[in-house]
């Protein structure tokens, strides 16, 4: 059973720090694109970012040099380290994974709410 689990969610205040991680199970991590999404209330899901199985990484517009996504294949799991955090990054953040060869696999989500 192929699960993916998000976690590090929370409250922060505007300009502060999280750190997401989303640790998979059931699926040869290794050979997955790993993506952070996120979705506001009202908003469509949105790419934050992603990583390749190579290690290559692309950014929303709205992440670049704020966000950081890493994976480590030895723990089954990818990372997003978000920094300087604004109001408007509050939303549920989805871990996703995908491979060319099979299905996508979506996470339950994690809350990351940036209010003061």
């Amino acid at each position: 059973q192929v699960q993916l689990m998000e976690s590090g969610g929370g409250l922060v205040q505007p300009g502060g720090s999280l750190r997401l991680s989303c640790a998979a199970h059931g699926i040869i991590f290794s050979m997955y694109t790993m993506n952070w999404y996120r979705q506001a209330p009202g908003k469509q899901r949105e790419l934050v970012a992603g990583i390749t199985r190579a290690g290559g990484t692309n950014y929303a517009d709205s992440a670049k040099g704020r966000f950081t996504i890493s994976r480590d294949n030895a723990k089954n799991t990818v990372y997003l380290q978000m920094n300087s955090l604004k109001p408007e990054d509050t939303a549920v953040y989805y871990c996703n994974a995908v491979w060319i060869n099979g299905p996508t696999y979506w996470g339950q989500g994690t809350q990351v709410t940036v209010s003061s």
